[in-house]
């Protein structure tokens, strides 16, 4: 089982950028990212497999991009032109399945989280 740690987090007026970092203990063959907002079910962002292969929600598709470093180690999601609805907390998760699709039950690691406001 794999252990993961989020870091990036914090707040942003609209339009501005973040850059979330996942560490893992180990390799797994995908890797996601989800988010929570107030009075909302925890919902996908972006999933990445181990072959480099990315999908995204359609609502953050033109605006972030989910990475791994060469080691498959570190999972990044890189946030632009942040909106307000964006405002959640975000979640770092890993997969035994190389095609996860964008399923929580597919993911049996998770992160601690770490909160991303968006502000006036």
């Amino acid at each position: 089982q794999v252990d993961l740690v989020e870091s990036g987090g914090g707040s942003v007026q609209p339009g501005g950028s973040l850059r979330l970092s996942c560490v893992a203990s180990g390799t797994t063959p995908s890797m996601g990212w989800f988010r929570q907002a107030p009075g909302k079910e925890r919902e996908a962002v972006a999933v990445i497999n181990k072959r480099g292969n990315p999908a995204y929600a359609d609502s953050v598709k033109d605006r972030f991009t989910i990475s791994l470093d060469n080691f498959k180690t570190t999972l990044y999601l890189q946030m632009n032109n942040l909106k307000l609805e964006d405002t959640a907390i975000y979640y770092c998760a890993a997969s035994s399945l190389l095609w996860p699709a964008f399923q929580p039950a597919n993911f049996d690691a998770w992160g601690q989280g770490t909160q991303v406001t968006v502000s006036f």
